[in-house]
């Protein structure tokens, strides 16, 4: 059990002092810090792979090597929709992992970038289901990627991140 030091402290300091009090009992430390990691060096591949940052398509480790050979995916992905809107849409959405990832890396605007990864993944597996089946987005984890998203939006605080430093100075 822990006591909290009432007197001359404004509510907002509460709540700082009581989440980082609950993460230290639960641990989330750990698990907050590898979710971030991840989920942002995962965005940011996949953005340089789509970019030729990875090397030229057909090369080991490279899925698609540049932006036309990840369009032939994109148009596949999004058969079901207009045609004019797919280019768009996969702008959009690189667009977003490249943030996404960024954020998630830096630990800036953590929970914000949680929830919006696990909107754009949840979008993406919807996608691959209506155009490819359920099997495709569960053999790609895209559930999973989704889901994890939304896990890390519940930690509580971020350590080693960008947010626990506004949030400590801000406290101060």
């Amino acid at each position: 059990m822990f006591y909290l030091d009432y007197k001359d402290r404004p509510q907002e300091q509460y709540f700082y002092i009581i989440k980082q009090k609950i993460a230290k009992m639960t641990n989330y430390n750990f698990a907050g810090i590898y979710l971030r990691a991840a989920l942002g060096v995962g965005y940011i591949w996949l953005v340089a792979d789509r970019l030729g940052l990875l090397g030229a398509y057909g090369l080991p480790h490279v899925s698609w090597g540049d932006w036309e050979h990840f369009m032939i995916l994109s148009r596949d992905t999004m058969s079901f929709l207009p045609p004019a809107l797919v280019t768009p849409l996969a702008v959009i959405a690189s667009v977003g992992e490249g943030v996404f990832g960024i954020l998630l890396l830096l630990g800036l605007f953590t929970r914000l970038a949680a929830y919006g990864s696990g909107l754009l993944t949840l979008a993406f597996a919807v996608s691959m289901t209506i155009s490819r089946g359920i099997d495709s987005p569960i053999s790609y984890s895209v559930f999973t990627v989704s889901a994890a998203s939304f896990l890390l939006a519940c930690v509580p605080v971020y350590k080693w991140s960008i947010d626990a430093l506004i949030s400590k100075k801000r406290l101060s």
